[in-house]
């Protein structure tokens, strides 16, 4: 037996996939407010209890008995330990360990006439120890109890400060519940959430290999000896237990991989841990990037690991063309779609900020790619040389280069005739008007400067030129600047130094001052117009940031479909400057365009659209139009409204100026855009879907009103006549041929309308929730003799064939109901099948279950309404002479569904009928011989 402690892990999900977002990297100075958070989040702690979670891979490895070991363990340090329940299942070795611990009575609890016994939680409150054992924390309390599951009286006592000691196997955690389901063909009811799983502050596994725990079941150390071989061909195979086992061995190591992490943060670690193999990948502007992505994409695979995938946009970089700027998002999508977190970085040193990076996120292997042989200077290091010495305890691993140049793609090459216009005839005149701009001050300054020559002297003339240099700088930029700068040289050489107009210079010093004039004023042109166009790129991301703030909070008030169509309108109009529709689909899924207001046009949408490619969009989940690979000719774009559950539609955009959709941070804003409004959307379905269930509620509660009332005052009178009828057959004299016939029809219509009346109250009785299930183990051939006697008068016309095995288990139901069910099904077929049809009623038992079939050889069901004639007041027949109301069905699947079963109707082979329902097998007590 193995046991591994794992202490606290990090709230955040390790694993978590984050959508591509901008971050800056500052200084490693403390966050105040995460400092904040942090003193808050240890002082709600140190109030709380203490959760520790014995965690194994199935029953029987062990949990209870090192949860008592423990205890035990702690009672000898003098620690007071309360017992509140243990659940020994019967293990001798489990039991002595509880001798000697202080035991906490256990609540009496009435259910269902039945006395149960649950923990008693006021009775812990009450006591306060300081530490209590609560086995089964996924257990689910009796109906009526303060919490209906275990773990939330565990909460409840950890918020009262009082330690507990717990055990979980694996299949009861929630998000692995289905993945255990499809191993072992057996569901787990009672679980818990991850949630709570991943708050306790700490988790021992108890581990044992699947050979030694199938000794441990035969030997009947797991379960007693009739229930241990019912397990053993079931839910303990030896495959079963390998899956499990390695299940409980991930989730053991994502947490401490979390609890890694977190004590990283704590302690603010910024060494790389080599304790996990993620991959840290850079994208850039080369050529290589995409090999890169693939290479990092392929290496991860093989790793099994997760990785990142990240671009620093550098002062520099932000001044790429359009093409490759868009190439670098094409990058990004690529490595997200192939599973990595990707990230943009805005920083002006790229190794200082992808080795910051890898640290914050415990990253050990850098995936790069090799840089090109060429370089400008000798000195000049390579950007695998400069991360081997920010970083010499990370890994780093060069992808190479291709040997000869590719071809452009067919994507990139459909692109470029499209980016001819990304430069239009206005900026190319905006351009040279800026450097006509810069030429003219300098001409000014020469102007206004020439008088001042004879007072000043020449250094306050050379200050007048370069303040000119900055000035232009901070207003044209940095290529003006220079331009200026280079003037305002040659104007001071040409007007001011002697022999003056002149270039000559008579004084060699004045090579010294054109040189430094040159270099100041170069200088100061590019720092003033590299802060000049910083301060527009924080401009631009405040204005995005204010723009994602303003959809959202108006799309958070929208309540109809009509309001987020304006909204959407409105905000991607006054950000982008473009056109906007949204195509919704209708109840067939095919996609209508809707306008903002009701009755509107095509025209009153505002943009024309193409529903074909629209259609194609949706159906697909990607972009298609214009930028995108499909259909890339198109003016518009149709990006596809992704919701958490499902594509909501299409928003349909056409940008007035095409290159706004070409900069990936306004395609980026775009995308963040379009999945606000698909949630919304969604929210808003969710509104109306709300609605109409609680408007179908209210009809329900209605009509099953009404039912009961009807039903409870036709009852009395039915009953009465039932009685009438049965007495008037029996007066004297005796009736005539004739009148005995009548007697008799009233008797038998008086008896049937009876059953329908009862079938209208039971219906309203169990969907009001007022039926209680009376569960006993009790074999299942009793209820099919009782419910064939019951049904004896409508089947004497038929033939009856009972096939039920012998060595059927006893089962858990309530005896009356399930005849009831046996009954309708049998009902059902004396209505729907001609004289001397076959009935064959049978059972056999299939994994966890017991299947019970009740099949015919008549006409069959209607095709097509296998699932609707379980509908409360559907009929086999639309319109036909037999008599019912179309609730025997609808009644037999509340039963069936109340005892955790299902029913199905299906078409028999070879023709006719067959109904089957399900009941679950459950391991029943042992029967004492003798």
């Amino acid at each position: 037996m193995t046991f591994c402690t794992i202490f606290p892990r990090s709230r955040i999900n390790p694993r978590s996939r984050t959508i591509a977002f901008v971050a800056t990297l500052t200084d490693q100075r403390p966050d105040p407010d995460l400092l904040l958070a942090k003193v808050n989040q240890q002082e709600l702690k140190a109030r709380r209890g203490k959760l520790r979670i014995y965690f194994g891979s199935s029953a029987g490895v062990g949990k209870t008995y090192a949860m008592l070991i423990a205890a035990r363990k702690l009672v000898s340090e003098g620690r007071a330990v309360l017992v509140g329940v243990v659940e020994t299942h019967g293990r001798a070795e489990t039991a002595v360990l509880i001798e000697g611990l202080e035991v906490m009575p256990l609540k009496a609890v009435a259910y269902r006439g039945k006395a149960l016994t649950e923990f008693d939680l006021d009775a812990a409150l009450a006591r306060r120890p300081q530490l209590i054992l609560i086995d089964e924390l996924a257990h689910s309390n009796v109906s009526g109890m303060r919490h209906p599951k275990r773990w939330q009286d565990v909460d409840e006592l950890l918020a009262a400060g009082i330690d507990v000691f717990s055990t979980v196997n694996v299949q009861h955690l929630e998000s692995l519940n289905d993945v255990v389901g499809g191993i072992t063909n057996v569901r787990v009811w009672e679980t818990i959430p991850d949630k709570v799983f991943d708050a306790a502050d700490e988790v021992v596994l108890v581990d044992i290999p699947a050979d030694e725990l199938l000794a441990r079941l035969k030997a009947g150390k797991v379960y007693v000896a009739q229930q241990a071989e019912h397990a053993a061909h079931n839910f303990f195979r030896k495959g079963n237990l390998m899956a499990l086992r390695e299940l409980a061995l991930r989730r053991t190591a994502d947490r401490v991989e979390g609890d890694v992490q977190a004590y990283r943060v704590d302690q603010s670690i910024e060494s790389v841990w080599k304790t996990a193999t993620a991959l840290l990948t850079c994208v850039g502007p080369d050529a290589a990037a995409e090999r890169v992505v693939r290479a990092a994409a392929r290496l991860a695979g093989q790793l099994n690991t997760e990785w990142h995938a990240v671009y620093v946009e550098t002062p520099n970089l932000q001044r790429l063309s359009p093409l490759k700027r868009e190439k670098i998002l094409a990058n990004l999508n690529l490595a997200q779609e192939l599973g990595a977190t990707t990230a943009v970085i805005a920083h002006a040193d790229i190794a200082e900020s992808i080795i910051a990076y890898a640290r914050k996120n415990n990253l050990s292997k850098l995936v790069i790619g090799r840089d090109p042989v060429r370089r400008l200077w000798p000195w000049q290091r390579s950007s695998g040389q400069k991360l081997a010495m920010l970083a010499p305890d990370i890994d780093l691993i060069e992808i190479g280069r291709a040997e000869s140049r590719t071809r452009q793609s067919g994507r990139e090459g459909a692109q470029l005739p499209a980016l001819l216009d990304v430069e239009s005839d206005d900026r190319r005149k905006a351009r040279r008007l800026r450097y006509l701009w810069a030429a003219f001050a300098c001409v000014s300054v020469t102007v206004i400067s020439m008088p001042l020559a004879a007072h000043f002297d020449r250094s306050n003339i050379v200050a007048i030129f370069i303040l000119t240099v900055v000035l232009v700088g901070v207003r044209l930029g940095r290529g003006p600047a220079a331009l200026a700068a280079v003037l305002s040289v040659c104007g001071f050489d040409f007007f001011f130094v002697p022999p003056r107009l002149s270039f000559a210079v008579s004084d060699v010093q004045y090579l010294l001052t054109f040189c430094i004039m040159l270099a100041v004023g170069l200088i100061a042109g590019q720092l003033t117009a590299g802060l000049r166009f910083q301060a527009r790129v924080a401009s631009h991301r405040e204005e995005r940031a204010g723009s994602l703030y303003e959809i959202a909070r108006d799309l958070s008030g929208a309540v109809e479909i009509e309001q987020v169509v304006k909204i959407s309108d409105e905000s991607i109009q006054r950000t982008f400057r473009a056109s906007a529709a949204l195509l919704l689909p209708d109840a067939g899924g095919m996609l209508i365009a809707t306008a903002a207001k009701p009755n509107a046009t095509q025209a009153d949408v505002g943009l024309a659209v193409e529903i074909g490619t629209a259609q194609w969009a949706f159906d697909r989940g990607q972009p298609a139009g214009f930028g995108t690979d499909t259909l890339p000719g198109s003016d518009v774009l149709y990006i596809p409204l992704r919701a958490p559950t499902q594509a909501r539609g299409v928003l349909a955009v056409k940008a007035h100026n095409r290159r706004m959709l070409r900069i990936p941070e306004q395609r980026q804003l775009l995308d963040t855009f379009a999945a606000l409004i698909a949630i919304a959307l969604e929210r808003v379905h969710y509104v109306g879907v709300a609605q109409d269930a609680l408007l179908q509620m209210e009809s329900e509660r209605l009509r099953n009103s009404l039912l009961a009332a009807l039903s409870h005052d036709l009852r009395t009178p039915l009953t009465v006549l039932v009685g009438l009828a049965e007495s008037l057959a029996r007066t004297q004299p005796e009736l005539s041929s004739a009148q005995k016939e009548t007697a008799q029809t009233i008797q038998d219509e008086a008896r049937r309308m009876s059953r329908l009346v009862s079938n209208l109250l039971d219906m309203a009785r169990i969907e009001s929730g007022e039926v209680t299930l009376n569960l006993q183990w009790q074999p299942l051939e009793e209820v099919v003799g009782a419910a064939l006697e019951a049904a004896r008068a409508m089947l004497q016309r038929h033939k009856v064939v009972v096939q039920i095995p012998r060595d059927l288990p006893l089962l858990k139901f309530d005896a009356v109901l399930i005849e009831r069910v046996l009954v309708n099904l049998l009902e059902n077929v004396s209505k729907y099948t001609p004289p001397a049809s076959t009935v064959t009623v049978s059972a056999q038992v299939i994994a966890d279950h017991l299947s019970v079939s009740v099949a015919d050889n008549g006409p069959g069901l209607p095709a097509g309404r296998e699932e609707a004639v379980f509908q409360k007041f559907t009929r086999g027949e639309r319109e036909s002479a037999t008599p019912g109301v179309g609730l025997g069905l609808a009644i037999c699947r509340a039963i069936i569904e109340s005892h955790q079963g299902k029913i199905t109707a299906a078409q028999r082979p070879g023709g006719g009928a067959i109904f089957t329902f399900t009941l679950p097998l459950g391991f029943p007590p042992r029967i004492a011989d003798g």
